[in-house]
């Protein structure tokens, strides 16, 4: 059985999360706020309605809209491919599920992207897998915590 885990390294892994979260939200805000904007692409409605009760408020793409991939990329590069990067930053936020099936449409989306030169950003995915493993594996289920993720963006 594995050693639980502290208190405070719990803390700590919450506050990594916030600062990964935070700084999303800010890539993500419309463009009339502050002059960038970088739409996140997640896997359905339950994982937008997540992310807007823990602060994004601008442009959040679903997959799962009826469409095959290739519809989709196409989709997404004709909305967003056009402009590679925003101030060196990619231009869409990939973030799937840290599952088994997220893995596998991360890679998808990610590869067929690229290949089309639409340059995509992982870090939050990445950075919330990690920190989050032991409370949860889906971008919907990170609601559970959006009162303290609100607190600590607040505080940072």
């Amino acid at each position: 059985m594995p050693p639980r885990e502290s208190h405070n390294n719990r803390e700590e892994r919450f506050i990594c999360a916030a600062k990964s979260i935070k700084e999303s939200i800010i890539r993500n805000r419309d463009v009339s706020e502050n002059g960038l904007a970088c739409p996140v692409l997640v896997e359905g409605i339950k994982d937008v309605k997540s992310l807007r009760e823990i602060g994004f408020v601008g442009q959040i793409e679903t997959i799962n809209r009826g469409w095959d991939r290739s519809r989709m990329i196409a989709y997404l590069y004709e909305k967003y491919g056009s402009e590679l990067a925003i101030d060196g930053y990619p231009k869409i936020i990939l973030l799937m599920d840290w599952d088994r099936t997220g893995d596998l449409l991360q890679k998808s989306f990610r590869t067929r992207l690229e290949s089309m030169d639409t340059r995509v950003d992982e870090r939050l995915r990445l950075v919330l897998s990690k920190q989050l493993k032991f409370e949860c594996r889906t971008v919907e289920s990170i609601s559970s915590y959006s009162e303290i993720f609100k607190q600590i963006i607040t505080e940072l």
